[in-house]
């Protein structure tokens, strides 16, 4: 009896679970972005959900069988998986040698070409889809709840709008650039745009620029990143149907930042903000590389890691690296894929791979060389690591920027490193409190919340699917067009109303002045 009775317990729970059970249709961006779906990933088929992942058949970190999810893969072709590792070296000797403007330009100008090839790729990729009609069908007959997709590529948003499903972005970029600017106010007077590593306290000068590159950004991008999907838009769904509008039209937007990271800005009510929540607490290290660092004794750890892209830089920039590290009683354990540095002092430890969380989080580190990823930068805020920031490309030089302008980084561009410069650097911070105790006080304000970020994330996925939709939180302004968002129609009839009235108060003290002036002249 009492076996059957747990075995009826089970059953039940099994039912209960099931019945409470969502179905999410991901469609996430590859590499380092994959990192931060898969953590989603994790929760939500920890929490019983099903997950379908849509993938290509050339994907560099998306596994086609997981026990996590099942996946859908569709032909793509050969994607150039060396252009970083071919762009970022041309880049690195740009910087070192002090290339001029216009070759600066010609780079960037390379950059948006290649991301425009993957846009149309991801284009030809969703076409794929939408042209197998036995495919298509199974989606349909899925009967997922919702999208969950990365918008930096417009698959996701392409293929829930064909689908008619509810819309959830895991966000902190668009093909149009940073996602606030895409659906909140942005008011350039002290909103600062990527790419010229300003705070929200600029001078004149500063706001000019401002809003120079923010229309220069907002041109290329729509010219270079949207075209493909604005194309597609009106091919498979009509000419009236914008890809803009579709993007805006998403029920959540679930940011990977929040406000211990990004200056204060107006926002949206279906804005999420979920900073930090890939971080984990420290878990103990493998023996060998605990080992290691329990050696360092009074004087700690330097944890130095440029990401899962940026393994390996020029030999000139690494050897000065390790040069300057190795004038230092610290031990380093340095996250290195390229050819073994000169000069590496016995204090430094070359590896493939690390747990960066595990590492930021053990006591013994003090310091962390990073290159401004947003990941690595809410992994230090969480555990309130100082930083000293090599910026390399895209979005690093704002997000470092950001946080010497909160007093937490120092950051050493690659045009002046040598090993004086980078471990007076070092020294610097590791030696200043100041660094220590501001980024502290910004983990203390990032732990102080009434949820964790990924709980938070997960409640509003869930939302989602109970309530298909969320579409008394997104505003109207995506339906409005440009003069009628920032009322040039309103303020043009009132101009008009008021000089209409003006001109006729106007006439009629005219007329009663000549009419008098008449009287008089009559009279006398």
């Amino acid at each position: 009896m009492h076996y059957s009775t747990l075995l009826g317990l089970f059953i039940l729970l099994s039912a209960l679970s099931s019945a409470n059970a969502g179905k999410v249709l991901v469609v996430p961006v590859d590499g380092s972005h994959w990192i931060n779906m898969k953590v989603l990933i994790v929760e939500l088929h920890a929490k019983g959900h099903n997950l379908t992942v849509v993938r290509g058949s050339s994907s560099w970190y998306i596994e086609e069988q997981s026990p996590l999810y099942t996946s859908i893969t569709l032909d793509t072709g050969e994607l150039d998986k060396d252009f970083m590792d071919k762009f970022l070296p041309h880049l690195l000797k740009m910087q070192r040698e002090g290339s001029s403007f216009w070759s600066q330009m010609a780079a960037v100008d390379e950059v948006y070409k290649r991301f425009t090839e993957i846009h149309q790729e991801i284009c030809n990729m969703t076409a794929t889809i939408f042209e197998n009609e036995t495919l298509m069908k199974s989606l349909k007959d899925a009967a997922y709840d919702l999208v969950l997709t990365d918008p930096a590529f417009g698959g996701g948003v392409l293929l829930a709008h064909r689908l008619g499903l509810p819309l959830v972005f895991n966000v902190r970029w668009t093909m149009y650039g940073e996602a606030h600017f895409d659906i909140a106010p942005s008011p350039l007077s002290y909103i600062p745009v990527t790419g010229l590593q300003l705070t929200d306290k600029m001078t004149f000068s500063q706001r000019v620029m401002n809003v120079l590159t923010y229309v220069m950004i907002l041109y290329k991008s729509s010219k270079y990143f949207a075209s493909p999907y604005q194309e597609f838009s009106q091919k498979y769904f009509g000419p009236n149907v914008d890809f803009f509008s579709l993007l805006q039209n998403a029920d959540i937007w679930l940011m990977r930042n929040d406000f211990t990271f990004e200056f204060p800005r107006p926002t949206m009510p279906n804005i999420v903000y979920m900073g930090g929540f890939q971080c984990k607490p420290a878990k103990p290290l493998p023996d060998e590389l605990e080992k290691f660092v329990q050696s360092s004794g009074e004087h700690g750890v330097i944890v130095m890691s440029l990401g899962t892209v940026f393994g390996q830089l020029l030999s000139e920039i690494s050897d000065e690296i390790a040069a300057a590290f190795a004038q230092l009683p610290h031990r380093v354990i340095w996250r290195h894929t390229g050819p073994r540095p000169a000069n590496l002092g016995n204090n430094t430890l070359i590896v493939d791979w690390l747990p960066q969380n595990d590492l930021l989080g053990h006591p013994q580190t003090k310091l962390f060389v990073a290159h401004g990823g947003t990941n690595g930068i809410q992994e230090a805020i969480y555990h309130g690591v100082p930083i000293v920031g090599l910026p390399l490309a895209f979005d690093q030089p704002d997000n470092l920027a950001r946080m010497e302008a909160k007093g937490t980084a120092k950051i050493i561009h690659i045009s002046t490193l040598d090993r004086t410069v980078f471990l007076e650097a070092l020294k610097e911070v590791l030696h200043n409190p100041f660094y220590k105790e501001n980024m502290q006080r910004l983990s203390k304000l990032h732990h102080d919340q009434p949820v964790k970020p990924l709980d938070r994330a997960v409640f509003w996925i869930e939302f989602v699917m109970r309530n298909r939709g969320a579409p008394h939180l997104r505003t109207q302004a995506y339906r409005m067009s440009w003069i009628e968002y920032h009322s040039i129609d309103v303020i043009l009839t009132l101009t008009a109303t008021l000089l209409i009235f003006t001109l006729v108060i106007a006439y009629i003290i005219r007329y009663f002045c000549l009419v008098l002036f008449r009287k008089k002249v009559k009279h006398e």
